[in-house]
């Protein structure tokens, strides 16, 4: 665990299709299955839900069609023994089949103080920045991670 912070993640996703169409069938089938599994991963704090949950209602931008998910987990290593892992990676092995290519960036990362639970404004910014900046402190990816800032109140030395 990172002492005073904790990794907020959001991916997108364009489907290839209406939510409720016989092309996303089979994804949203999944969903239940694989969200108790986050919920039950150690190092997950908090993700992004409707009553129904799931993000799968949430429309965070123009276009209908692209899902959001996002999460809050302990660590770095915690988001990635779980994306990577089991059902998660079987879900990922096939989005092609539910997903089109997205342009640009589709996942971001970045710190945030323990328990500040992320918004999906904050995250689209967070996702702006590292299409525009590319990873840095701010926004980042797993590809070119960054460690936590200092601990939260603790000036970092110059």
């Amino acid at each position: 665990m990172t002492e005073g912070w904790h990794l907020a993640q959001l991916n997108v996703a364009r489907m290839r299709d209406a939510a409720d169409s016989d092309v996303m069938a089979s994804f949203m089938a999944q969903l239940d299955e694989v969200n108790a599994v986050a919920d039950a991963a150690p190092g997950f704090v908090w993700r992004l839900q409707t009553e129904d949950g799931d993000a799968t209602a949430i429309q965070a931008f123009e276009d209908d069609r692209i899902l959001v998910n996002m999460s809050v987990w302990q660590s770095i290593q915690a988001l990635r023994d779980y994306a990577y892992a089991g059902r998660p990676l079987d879900v990922l092995r096939n989005r092609r089949e539910w997903f089109e290519r997205y342009r640009g960036p589709y996942t971001v990362l970045w710190w945030i103080p323990a328990g500040h639970l992320p918004t999906v404004e904050e995250a689209k910014r967070k996702l702006a920045h590292l299409e525009e900046h590319g990873p840095t402190l701010e926004a980042f990816t797993f590809q070119q991670p960054f460690e936590a800032p200092s601990p939260v109140g603790v000036k970092a030395a110059d």
